[in-house]
């Protein structure tokens, strides 16, 4: 009956109309398709590129077109996985990744429901000096905070000489701090990588939870300190349940931002000399192009970081679908 009802319906409108109507039903597809041409040119492409060369044995002369590229199957995989050292990247890359994720939430998340008191004027003051670390590239952010972790004139280096020698020597065991290599030593390194990379961070997180609270209806929060309930019990029982979708997408970006980890470290490091801190975006870097250069190797570095990355983003996704059907 519903078949015989859109034939007469198209007959009624006549036959230009019939014709029309898959075009119309390939219109979204036409809009889409220069982005998916970008998309597939300058994301796609490359990725498949990284993957084909990490079955392959490659150096400079491979890479030049000067030799043919041996095949070596999943050789570079198999190396990579079993080698100890990789494991201790490994183990460096989700430590370090889960104590910024953790670091940057928390942080963002305190000045967003700052933001979220403070008045317009006031408000608008804070979020955009706030804005300033998250617009400074990521280059002069690590170069500005080497220079004040410099051991012999840097700021960090002064206020830790200006504590009392008795203070200094209790908490530190040391009470000249002159010359101290702050990044020499993995503990001291991490520890000042962690504050950059949470310092370049949290004003986003910052400025998506704000946008989040503004939408959070005020009669619900008001309800709920009216039954008697503080900031803590308001927070956590009315905010979070409605933001938990902001929280979760801010929670995978800053894992896979975490994850991928390179300029600062590269820069405050100074290279890739001091193996001790490595993590999986500079080790590959380092595998690929240290002398003897193994672009194989560094791609299947590369690859299974990129998995891992969306095996975060997938158990993500399954998590979004499974609240949306219940």
């Amino acid at each position: 009956m519903t078949t015989l009802t859109r034939t007469s319906e198209d007959v009624a409108a006549g036959p230009t109309t019939a014709r029309r109507r898959p075009r119309r039903d390939r219109l979204p597809y036409l809009l889409l398709l220069p982005a998916l041409l970008v998309i597939a040119v300058l994301l796609l492409w490359p990725l498949g590129q990284v993957v084909a060369m990490s079955f392959h044995e490659l150096g400079i002369r491979q890479l030049r077109g000067d030799q043919p590229w041996p095949w070596v199957g999943l050789a570079n995989y198999a190396e990579i996985l079993g080698d100890p050292f990789f494991r201790t990247v490994l183990r460096n890359t989700v430590l370090f990744a889960a104590a910024n994720v953790v670091l940057t939430m928390v942080l963002g998340t305190l000045v967003g429901l700052l933001l979220n008191r403070l008045g317009r004027r006031m408000a608008a003051f804070v979020g955009g000096c706030v804005m300033l670390a998250w617009a400074t590239p990521a280059l002069t952010g690590a170069i500005v905070w080497k220079w004040l972790f410099d051991d012999t004139s840097g700021l960090v280096t002064w206020l830790f000489n200006q504590l009392p020698d008795g203070l200094s020597l209790a908490l530190f065991g040391r009470t000249d701090w002159t010359g101290y290599g702050w990044f020499n030593s993995p503990l001291t390194f991490f520890a000042v990588l962690t504050l950059v990379v949470v310092w370049h961070s949290f004003p986003f997180v910052a400025v998506s939870v704000l946008a989040g609270l503004k939408s959070v209806p005020a009669e619900l929060q008001e309800a709920a300190r009216v039954d008697g309930a503080g900031p803590w019990r308001v927070f956590w029982s009315v905010t979070f349940p409605l933001l938990r979708p902001v929280f979760g997408i801010l929670v995978v970006l800053s894992t896979i931002w975490d994850f991928k980890v390179f300029t600062q470290q590269y820069v405050l490091a100074g290279g890739t000399q001091d193996r001790s801190t490595f993590m999986l975006s500079i080790y590959s870097y380092a595998m690929a192009f240290s002398p003897p250069p193994k672009f194989g190797m560094g791609s299947a570095i590369a690859v299974v970081l990129t998995a891992i990355l969306l095996v975060v983003t997938g158990i993500y996704v399954r998590m979004v679908l499974r609240q949306e059907e219940s």
